[in-house]
């Protein structure tokens, strides 16, 4: 059974692997405090997209998935969906990751050499009622506070093996 107060792979709807966070860290460290969107499709495909913070506009029924960070004392960075997206992948954890190649459209790690990249895999239903509530871009404008942003925890299982850089699989 997971401690209550220990950040796990279960903690949130939204994880960050060791490489997304490096990249992640790069830009905060270039750009100030950033933000995610997770894009629906059409141009950029299903890729999240990074903005620097309050430069795309977050809708009232935009979904909330959680906030990570670079790590502990470093800035969270929230990542959204929409709302009609997150009906269909509720129940759905993403991982965001950082593979080589160059970033979509006005995403922030574009000439970085690196993108950002979503994976995913269905949230178990017994871990499914102890992720925290969603909150909408609505709740989140009345005074909503965000969640503790979380670092970098890498998933266990088959995903986990996806995710761990190729030198230490």
């Amino acid at each position: 059974m997971d401690d209550p107060g220990t950040p796990t792979e279960w903690s949130s709807r939204v994880l960050i692997t060791d490489r997304a966070a490096e990249l992640l860290g790069r830009l905060v460290g270039r750009h100030g405090p950033v933000m995610f969107h997770q894009s629906g499709g059409c141009c950029d495909g299903s890729a999240p997209m990074c903005y620097p913070q309050g430069e795309f506009i977050v809708g009232d029924r935009d979904v909330l998935l959680g906030v990570i960070s670079a790590g502990p004392g470093e800035p969270g960075a929230p990542v959204w969906i929409s709302g009609s997206q997150y009906e269909l992948w509720k129940h759905t954890q993403l991982v965001l990751d950082a593979v080589p190649g160059r970033g979509s459209g006005f995403s922030l790690e574009a000439p970085e050499g690196q993108r950002f990249l979503t994976r995913s895999r269905v949230i178990p239903p017994e871990r499914e009622d102890r992720l925290p509530p969603v909150l909408t871009g609505s709740a989140v404008e009345e005074g909503a506070p965000l969640p503790d942003p979380l670092g970098p925890v890498e998933p266990t299982g088959a995903l986990g093996e996806v995710c761990r850089p190729a030198t230490t699989r």
